[in-house]
């Protein structure tokens, strides 16, 4: 008897469920110490006496790093295996932890945070090593479940504030020192290798980055520069933005942009499952308008107004309280947490032979959006004064970013599949 029922993918292997995981927990580590400064940086701000641009350099440094290497890494990866690269990248980074401890300029705690940046290139490096272990149809998936490791951010502004608060700011980076290092050995002992899943030797840099010439890729370095750079610069600015706009104190502030952060990363995976269920192109479009009506709502500052009326003058106070502004930002956080598996969707689907150097270079992108945007921040709000400026410029990106998705495709199907039309 015939059946017309599609056939069910066959199951994950045990080897790539035990890869999923450690790898998950291994970013989610990385994560945390890749957004230390979110918390770190309040009361380095009032021992360094730094104005609100010095603050935003440095909460925003090791992004620079984490971004800057992602390509090599990702390339790295395709030829040696994701397993190697990994622990390494985990090893080196205890050094500098460690040493911010005795850091006390300005100046140090940048160079410091440069090699802590390192941390950040994980996201390219587990990236095609877990994709590779799963088949394509349940690739957007299991690349959901890893990009949750964006949690870790979630993870600091819960620890780091009783780090601070019981034991001061130096033993934060001794603390996340010493996790790293036994992160790293929990990884090796519980992933696993392929050679089957290296790039061939005889495949070289150039052939490796042909792919730039393709104008699907800028277009999927936009929208990541958006949900992903958007996502870390609101992350390493939320807690700083509770304390300054509203008055909390550093664990209160800490635990509200927690609200934020925790669904920004834990819901990644839901965006790989609507990805693949839906289409990354439907998804991401959705995802952008989401986060063009909360931004609208976050970027209206503060305002008093007074109106004269028949009765005499009457003063009006508009604004978003802590509570409405929570919601909001949580609103936020689960929609690029969607848009942030979407967008490598689209990767896993058009460059299933070769996504570490493509996701090195769409990583790179958001890497480079998450930390121009906390400089932006602070430069607006030094000339300015208007904490709600950096929303103001978040509501630009993504007003930019819908005119650039409507003129980039032709009518999208119902699939959400990308038509080939290009820019």
């Amino acid at each position: 008897m015939s059946s017309n029922a599609a056939p069910q993918p066959a199951p994950a292997s045990r080897q790539a469920l035990s890869v999923l995981f450690s790898s998950t927990f291994a970013f989610t580590i990385c994560f945390a110490v890749w957004t230390m400064f979110s918390v770190l940086g309040v009361p380095l701000k009032t021992e360094l006496s730094l104005n609100e641009t010095q603050f935003g350099l440095l909460i925003a440094t090791p992004v620079l790093t984490g971004s800057l290497v992602r390509v090599p890494l990702g390339m790295l990866t395709d030829r040696f295996g994701g397993r190697i690269v990994f622990v390494l990248v985990l090893l080196v980074c205890v050094p500098p932890l460690y040493l911010m401890s005795y850091a006390a300029s300005y100046a140090q705690f940048l160079v410091l945070a440069l090699f802590v940046g390192l941390a950040g290139v994980t996201f390219s490096v587990g990236t095609p090593y877990v994709a590779r272990w799963f088949a394509p149809e349940r690739r957007g998936f299991a690349m959901g479940v890893f990009g949750a490791g964006n949690s870790g951010s979630a993870l600091n502004m819960f620890v780091a504030p009783l780090v601070i608060g019981a034991f001061g700011w130096t033993m934060l980076p001794r603390a996340y020192a010493a996790l790293m290092l036994g992160t790293a050995v929990l990884f090796w002992l519980f992933s696993h290798s392929d050679p089957a899943h290296r790039a061939s030797s005889a495949v070289g840099l150039r052939q490796q980055l042909s792919v730039l010439k393709d104008p699907r890729v800028w277009r999927y370095c936009q929208y990541y520069s958006v949900v992903f750079g958007g996502y870390v610069a609101l992350a390493l600015w939320a807690t700083k933005y509770y304390v300054a706009e509203y008055g909390f104190d550093l664990t209160l502030a800490a635990f509200l942009a927690m609200v934020f952060s925790l669904p920004g990363g834990v819901l990644r995976a839901l965006g790989g499952w609507f990805s693949d269920r839906f289409g990354a192109y439907a998804v991401t479009w959705w995802v952008m308008w989401v986060c063009w009506v909360c931004f609208f709502l976050l970027s209206y500052p503060q305002t008093q107004m007074t109106i004269q009326t028949l009765q005499g003058p009457v003063s009006l106070h508009i604004g978003l309280n802590s509570t409405v502004f929570t919601i909001l930002l949580f609103v936020v956080g689960v929609a690029m947490a969607i848009g942030k598996a979407s967008v490598f969707k689209f990767i896993s689907d058009d460059y299933s032979d070769n996504i570490g150097a493509v996701s090195g270079v769409v990583g790179l992108a958001g890497g480079l959006g998450g930390f121009v945007l906390p400089i932006l921040f602070g430069a607006l709000l030094d000339i300015t004064g208007v904490y709600s400026s950096a929303f103001m410029l978040l509501y630009g990106t993504v007003c930019v970013s819908l005119v650039f998705m409507h003129y980039s495709y032709q009518r999208a199907p119902r699939a959400g599949t990308e038509l080939t039309g290009t820019v």
